[in-house]
């Protein structure tokens, strides 16, 4: 209906701009439902926006407008309201018609070819597999998932995928916690991971060997030392006392922690059609690869035994460290070999939905892209405010390291995934959120998700006397 109406208003000014009135037919016709019904079903300002370019009063270009519209069956009354809006007030037979469309078109009501033939690669969660999914990530989760469904439902070609962070300090840190739950030893780093599913991987180890590798560590943060450089200590001992049985920890921990993800995410109606890895591209060797590249073009530079990228030179505040002194490459040329990866395999469009606090992180990503011949403006990233928990109206604390999270198997299993997903995507993406675990349960009208059960009942109900 709203298509019909921009077609009949672009005819009533195109027979204004014949005559003179008007120069020129403008970008778009906004057309929009109308919030109070007393003021129509739909509404333009159509007349404010062009009665510059007329020299008249919105509310004389509106009238000449709908002189000029073409009668049609479905618009009862047009009235004028306010400085100049074009309230439009539609038949009952127009409302009919779009209850016979949903019965005609069944599952295709709705769906349109606007985006055939082209692909959209969609990256969304990634969250480093450390531990389980917790409440926090399903937010991302539900968007990513609605996204998806949106650009398919119009004919976009949609592959959504998980960007694995298996390689870097974190998963070294994580295999270390796994193996020190093993030796079970009596006090825990403080920068360790302490969740109760380490000591589940933990009892999954076999054949290897218990070692002291505290042994030459500096003291932990709780006795006056620093707890960066005692984990980084307890992971360099680690790797030497286990040697070759290193990587059976590490891969234990990360192929636990990441089955239970899939898992978790298929459950909650999210499937991913790829899965990255991040150690594939150190294996594959083009995070190197991609570095020499901005090297050889000049876009880095060598400083205080580092190696920086001029990301500056596209916009960003700050240069940024591609390469440490040590010779450890950073998450970022990770990142900026991911993405170029992302633009070799030829997608229409690429979008990242990322974490609020990755806000700062766009400039310099944006950077690389272009820095690498690629145009950035194909890289949409959309951005997601957190969503905090709370239970008894209390706000329940979430940290992965400490182990103090509610997983969101767990919020699954309580409130039910389609209530959660509901809950999840109800406010903009952007916009803080609080998820009430007791309204989201509750059987009340103060939970929005019981009005939809109760419709879905009443409609079964119907369809049950056809």
């Amino acid at each position: 209906m709203k298509q019909q109406l921009q077609e009949l208003l672009t005819q009533a000014i195109q027979a204004l701009i014949d005559e003179g009135v008007l120069d020129s037919l403008p970008d778009t016709i906004r057309i929009d439902h109308s919030k109070d019904k007393s003021q129509g079903d739909f509404a333009s300002n159509i007349a404010m926006v062009l009665s510059k370019q007329a020299k008249c009063a919105p509310k004389v270009l509106a009238e000449q407008i709908i002189e000029k519209l073409t009668q049609a069956s479905e618009i009862e009354k047009i009235e004028i309201a306010g400085p100049g809006f074009i309230n439009f007030f539609m038949s009952q037979g127009s409302n009919n018609q779009v209850l016979e469309d949903i019965l005609s078109e069944a599952d295709g009501f709705g769906l349109s070819e606007f985006g055939k033939g082209q692909r959209v690669l969609l990256e969304f969660v990634s969250a480093n597999p450390t531990g389980p999914l917790h409440v926090g990530h399903g937010r991302g989760a539900a968007y990513g998932a609605t996204v998806s469904n949106l650009l398919r439902a119009v004919g976009f070609e949609v592959d959504n995928e998980y960007y694995v962070n298996d390689a870097g300090r974190q998963m070294d840190i994580l295999a270390t916690s796994v193996y020190l739950r093993f030796c079970e030893v009596s006090i825990f780093p403080d920068n360790a991971y302490k969740g109760d599913y380490i000591i589940d991987i933990a009892k999954q180890l076999t054949n290897i060997k218990k070692h002291d590798i505290a042994q030459g560590v500096c003291k932990d943060e709780k006795n006056g030392g620093d707890k960066e450089k005692h984990i980084d200590g307890l992971i360099a001992n680690c790797k030497e006392a286990l040697g070759v049985d290193y990587k059976k920890v590490y891969k234990l921990a990360i192929d636990n922690i990441l089955s239970g993800i899939k898992a978790d995410l298929s459950e909650f109606g999210v499937d991913y059609q790829q899965w990255f890895s991040e150690q594939s591209l150190v294996d594959s060797g083009r995070s190197e690869k991609t570095v020499k590249s901005l090297q050889a073009s000049g876009h880095i530079y060598e400083k205080d035994g580092a190696l920086w990228f001029k990301t500056t030179d596209f916009g960003d505040d700050l240069d940024r460290v591609v390469v440490r002194e040590n010779g450890m490459h950073t998450y970022f040329a990770s990142d900026i070999a991911y993405h170029l990866e992302k633009f070799e395999r030829g997608y229409d469009k690429i979008i990242n939905i990322w974490g609020s606090d990755h806000h700062g992180y766009i400039a310099r990503v944006k950077a690389s892209v272009s820095a690498l011949g690629h145009d950035a403006d194909k890289l949409e990233i959309l951005l997601v405010q957190f969503a905090n928990l709370y239970r008894s109206g209390k706000k329940v604390a979430m940290s992965t390291r400490s182990g103090s999270f509610v997983k969101l198997e767990e919020l699954r299993q309580e409130v039910g995934d389609d209530a959660a997903r509901f809950f999840y995507i109800l406010r903009k993406s952007e916009q803080h959120m609080d998820f009430d675990l007791d309204l989201a349960k509750s059987k009340t009208n103060e939970n929005p998700v019981f009005y939809i059960q109760y419709a879905h009942a009443r409609i079964c109900s119907v369809l049950a006397k056809e």
